[in-house]
């Protein structure tokens, strides 16, 4: 299995550094300083669980150069970096690749699946606190790494993705190949919409979340609206999904943040859009109340 992942931060670089490590035929595209550092030096991690290492060699191209054509596709790029993917992922894919977006994004492969017709595109997410400390380096923060993904439609199902599991299990990232990605995707982005919210509005690391007061009451608050949200949309969790998330809150190093914070307090592009301004928008397109959402959206420049 030949696997290539576009983007090389947190997420990708820690899929990318796992699975090279346990001896996968990987391949991550990245440019710039951290591309050139990966390539000179190796792709340095620094994890509560493993320690810190250095992976080297690991394969590392930017999209210009790769020349190969992966069965796997991870793409673990921002939202606003999405469509530049594409004609790159056309060119290098065969008939029989498959594409897994590991996004922030609720609702990303759909759309990518219009986009990319003859490939196979499932919907996906993942569960973990990284970054990129400096070029050439990954910080990830607290010890969860988990991978879900799946199929929208039964239909779809193809034996490759048991094999995927298998590799991401071998090489230490806890696997989930999804019976509902509808569902956990939601799941995942009731987590990452709601911390980046919460963050942003209030100025706080996850620290700030994990005591009792106003920033936690939102952040449960939040969880609820898109919960509201998510049954009008026929999707039911099979978790309490307050209780759930709040776990995952409190297991997070104090320290910890969402990429959104950091993106928008280094004045990049960021994905406010996809993550809190599409809430909003949602809950007027069904009909449901979402008052925390609109609050903050305000205050961040939402435009109706």
């Amino acid at each position: 299995m030949k696997y290539l992942i576009i983007g090389a931060g947190g997420t990708g670089g820690s899929i990318g550094a796992f699975m090279t490590e346990a001896g996968k035929d990987v391949t991550v595209i990245a440019r710039g300083k951290h591309l050139e550092a990966i390539q000179k030096n190796g792709l340095k991690m620094e994890t509560t669980v493993k320690g810190n290492y250095t992976v080297f060699p690991i394969k590392a191209w930017d999209m210009e150069h790769y020349d190969e054509q992966p069965d796997i596709i991870f793409n673990c790029v921002k939202g606003y970096s999405l469509e530049e993917t594409i004609p790159f992922i056309r060119r290098v894919a065969h008939k029989d690749t498959v594409v897994i977006p590991i996004l922030n994004i609720y609702g990303t492969g759909g759309r990518m699946q219009e986009l990319l017709p003859d490939l196979l595109v499932t919907d996906g997410c993942i569960y973990i606190a990284a970054e990129i400390k400096e070029p050439g380096t990954i910080l990830q923060k607290g010890d969860i790494f988990r991978v879900v993904y799946g199929v929208r439609k039964p239909e779809e199902y193809r034996p490759v993705l048991e094999q995927v599991a298998a590799d991401l299990q071998d090489s230490g990232i806890m696997a989930v190949l999804s019976d509902d990605i509808r569902r956990d995707a939601m799941q995942k982005f009731t987590f990452v919409s709601a911390m980046g919210a919460c963050g942003v509005y209030y100025d706080i690391n996850a620290g700030g979340a994990q005591q009792e007061g106003i920033e936690r009451d939102t952040f449960i608050t939040l969880i609820y609206e898109i919960d509201a949200l998510a049954k009008v949309m026929d999707i039911h969790f099979a978790v309490d999904i307050v209780k759930t998330n709040l776990e995952i809150l409190d297991n997070l190093s104090p320290e910890a943040n969402s990429s959104l914070q950091r993106d928008l307090k280094q004045g990049k592009d960021s994905e406010i859009d996809g993550l809190i301004f599409e809430v909003v928008r949602l809950g007027r397109q069904y009909g449901v109340q979402v008052p925390t959402y609109e609050m903050i959206a305000e205050k961040l420049g939402f435009k109706a």
